[in-house]
C-alpha cells in the first residue's frame, strides 16, 4: 500500500504521472494543508484512508467536515513499515498555561493557577491558591498525561490533592524527569514546568469552539452539550448534537447568536447569560490574537453556578506573526528536533525519518511521493525535506548542510519540480553545496520545470560527480542502486 498526501493541481497530477503507480487503490494523508477542503472543524488526529481513488476527494473532505481534532497536533506520515511523527514550524504551540494566561486577560473564566519550574516554588503556590484541592499538572506539548509515567518512577503527569503540602514532594519528581506518554518519543519529553491550579467540581461538561470555516468564508462557533468527549464520536453517533452558528466577519458574534449557542450547550437560567458571556470572550480573543481555533473542551458548569473553561487549544494564524510577537514570542521550542528548529530559520520544512537516503524537494506532496517511491524501489527515505516556494540559493546550501550532518545518510536525491522554483538557482546551491561541503555520499537530481535546461547546463559543466535522472522513477531507481553499490 503507497500513502500520499491528499493534493490538488499540477503538483497532484505529477505525482500521479511521475510515479507510474496505480491508483486504483492508495492511501490518503489527509492534511490541513490541503487548500481546497471545505474546513469546518479541527483536524485533530491525521487520519489514514484507503478506498478507490475516484471516492478519495469526497470522502476525505467528508471526514475533515466532521471536525477531526487538533490541527497543531503532530501529523501522522505513514510509509509502510512504520509511523514517524511529522511536525512544522507552521503550527504555533502553547503550553496549556500560556493559553489560559491569555484566556485570562480577555476576561475568559479559567481556573486559578501559578506556574513553577522548582519544588519549592510549586510548594508555595499550593499554599497562596488556598484552595479546597489542587491540582498538579506537568507542562509537556504532548496530551495523555494523565496515564504518563516519569523517569523519576512517578506515575501520572496530573495529580489531585487535598493538602498542599504534598506539592513540593509530587513536584520534585516531575520537574527536570522526562514524562512519557502515548504522544510523546519513546524516551519521553524532559518537565520543565509545571502548573498548580485550584481544582474544581465539575457539575456538567459541554464542547465548545470558534475555527475558521473556508465553506463559510470566515469564522464559525461550533459547540455541543456533550463535552469532555472526542467530538468527532458525537459527530458520528450523535450529530443533532453538534450546534452551527455562522459568525458575519464584519458584525462579530451577535448577542442572540451568543444566547441560542449558550441554550444550545444546554446553560439554564443566570448560567445562560453567563456562557453567553464567556462565548463573547472567547470571540474577542479569537480575533485579538488572530487565532485560526479556538478550543474549549470542556466548557464546564460548577456546583457553584459558575461557567468556567476548563482546557484550551489555540491554534494561531502564522500569517499574523508579524503583528503578534508577543505571541510567538511563547513558542516553546525546546522539545523541537534541532534539525528541525535549525531548518524552520531559513524557511526549510524538515522531518527526520529512519532510513539513509535524503529526500531533497520543494512541496510537501512530492516529499511524500518521493519517499514512497524510494520505498517502492527497496531504499528507505532518511527525511522529509521540503524547500517549498520562493527559494534562494542560500536556504538549498542550508538545506545540503542538515542533511550531510545527518550520519545515516548514504544519498542525496534532489526531486525538483519547478513551477515559481526557478532550476537554476537550485542548480547553482547544488554545485556550491557540493563543493564547499566536500560532499561525500552519492547525489542523484533529477530536475523538471522551470529554466531547467539551464540548470541541466549548470550540473553538466560543474565536474561534479552528479548522477542524472530523468525522472522521479529513474531517480528513486539511481539512488537506491548507488547504496547497494557501496
Amino acid at each position: 500500500m503507497l500513502h500520499f498526501c491528499l493534493t490538488t493541481g499540477t503538483e497532484a497530477q505529477y505525482i500521479a504521472k511521475s510515479g507510474r503507480l496505480s491508483w486504483r487503490k492508495c492511501s490518503f494523508i489527509v492534511t490541513p494543508t490541503s487548500a481546497s477542503l471545505p474546513i469546518s472543524g479541527q483536524i485533530a488526529r491525521t487520519r489514514s484512508f484507503s478506498f478507490p481513488v475516484n471516492m478519495a476527494a469526497s470522502m476525505a473532505s467528508q471526514a475533515v467536515a466532521r471536525g477531526l481534532r487538533g490541527a497543531s497536533a503532530k501529523y501522522l506520515f505513514l510509509d509502510k513499515f512504520k509511523c514517524a511523527r511529522v511536525s512544522s514550524r507552521r503550527w504555533l504551540n502553547l503550553q496549556e498555561y500560556q493559553s489560559k494566561k491569555l484566556m485570562q486577560e480577555s476576561g475568559v473564566t479559567v481556573q486559578r493557577f501559578y506556574v513553577a519550574d522548582n519544588p519549592p516554588d510549586a510548594l508555595q503556590a499550593a499554599k497562596r491558591l488556598n484552595a479546597k484541592e489542587i491540582v498538579l499538572k506537568a507542562q509537556i506539548l504532548a496530551g495523555g498525561r494523565g496515564k504518563g509515567v516519569f523517569s523519576s518512577g512517578l506515575k501520572g503527569g496530573v495529580h489531585l490533592t487535598k493538602d498542599p503540602s504534598v506539592v513540593g514532594e509530587l513536584a520534585s519528581k516531575m520537574l527536570g524527569y522526562s514524562l512519557t506518554t502515548k504522544q510523546t518519543p519513546k524516551e519521553g519529553v524532559e518537565v520543565k514546568t509545571v502548573m498548580v491550579a485550584e481544582a474544581l467540581d465539575i457539575t456538567r461538561e459541554t464542547y465548545f469552539a470558534i475555527l475558521m470555516d473556508r465553506a463559510c468564508n470566515g469564522p464559525v462557533m461550533v459547540g455541543s452539550p456533550q463535552g469532555g468527549m472526542d467530538i468527532e464520536e458525537v459527530a458520528d453517533k450523535s450529530p443533532e448534537l453538534i450546534f452551527k452558528e455562522v459568525i458575519d466577519i464584519f458584525e462579530g458574534v451577535r448577542d442572540d447568536q451568543a444566547l441560542r449557542m449558550a441554550a444550545n450547550l444546554g446553560f439554564k437560567g443566570p448560567l445562560k447569560r453567563q456562557a453567553a458571556d464567556q462565548i463573547m470572550r472567547l470571540y474577542d480573543l479569537f480575533l485579538k490574537v488572530d487565532a485560526t481555533q479556538v478550543e474549549v473542551n470542556p466548557l464546564g458548569e460548577t456546583p457553584e453556578g459558575q461557567v468556567v473553561c476548563f482546557d484550551a487549544k489555540i491554534s494561531f494564524d502564522d500569517n499574523a506573526e508579524f503583528r503578534q510577537k508577543a505571541v510567538f514570542a511563547l513558542d516553546d521550542m525546546s522539545e523541537s528536533d534541532p534539525t528541525e528548529t535549525e531548518a524552520a530559520k531559513w524557511d526549510l520544512k524538515y522531518i527526520g525519518l529512519d532510513g539513509n537516503i535524503a529526500c531533497f524537494v520543494n512541496g510537501a506532496g512530492l516529499a511524500m511521493a518521493t519517499c514512497d517511491i524510494i520505498d517502492l524501489h527497496g531504499g528507505k527515505p532518511a527525511n522529509f525535506l521540503d524547500l517549498g516556494g520562493g527559494v534562494k540559493e542560500k536556504q538549498v546550501y542550508e538545506a545540503f548542510k542538515l542533511l550531510t550532518a545527518d550520519p545515516k545518510v548514504e544519498a542525496i536525491l534532489v526531486n525538483i519540480f519547478g513551477g515559481i522554483v526557478n532550476c537554476a538557482i537550485i542548480a547553482n546551491g547544488i554545485t556550491k553545496a557540493c563543493r564547499e561541503l566536500e560532499l561525500k555520499v552519492p547525489l542523484v537530481v533529477r530536475l523538471e520545470g522551470t529554466n531547467v535546461q539551464e540548470a541541466k547546463r549548470i550540473l553538466s559543466e560543474s565536474g561534479l560527480p552528479i548522477v542524472a535522472a530523468n525522472d522521479l522513477d529513474d531517480a528513486a531507481k539511481k539512488a537506491v542502486a548507488a547504496i547497494t553499490r557501496k
